[in-house]
């Protein structure tokens, strides 16, 4: 799995998500954008290094040599948590200037699972156009919306929430939050 963290607010559902696939022995790939890299110090109060550990492969994102920019290279999909607007803007459009954008565009050529999880607060018809034009692409937009039907009880049951979301478009079983049925 390709994993990506860009540039918006929310990383630690980027270091989330990455705590759980190594949990579930899923093989991982990452990428950190510049301005993650920022955010990550910000918000997290950790470096970006502290977040590879969580993967099995890091790239550079400026690496033109990684694997991930070949679809010959097979993976299950790629996930973009959280998905700047620059970032969703460049996919929508085929602006691959760094090695995240180029890994989703061989992702949605090869016609793999791509699922972008935008962390921005309010949209605009800039925004709501790029994620209508990738969604007629088979693009799954899954914004960081946290549901309180589970009735959470901190920060990290919200984030969990989203999280699971993720996995569930992923097909990965796991148990982040009680579903509808169990509440």
């Amino acid at each position: 799995m390709i994993v990506a963290i860009t540039g918006a607010s929310g990383v630690v559902y980027g270091k989330r998500l990455l705590e759980v696939l190594q949990g579930k022995n899923v093989e991982t790939h990452l990428i950190i954008s510049k301005a993650a890299e920022k955010v990550i110090e910000h918000e997290l109060e950790k470096t970006k290094e502290d977040i590879e550990k969580l993967a099995n492969h890091t790239y550079n994102v400026n690496d033109w040599s990684a694997p991930i920019v070949s679809g010959s290279f097979k993976t299950d999909g790629m996930i973009i948590i959280p998905c700047s607007m620059k970032t969703l803007a460049g996919i929508a459009h085929g602006y691959s200037d760094n090695l995240a954008l180029r890994a989703a565009d061989v992702t949605l050529k090869e016609k793999r699972k791509l699922i972008l999880i935008p962390r921005e607060t309010p949209l605009n018809v800039i925004h709501l156009r790029n994620m209508l034009a990738l969604a007629e692409q088979g693009v799954t937009i899954l914004p960081a919306m946290p549901a309180y039907y589970h009735k959470p009880k901190d920060i990290d049951d919200l984030v969990d929430f989203v999280v699971g979301k993720a996995l569930d478009l992923l097909g990965i079983k796991h148990a982040l939050y009680k579903r509808w049925s169990e509440s």
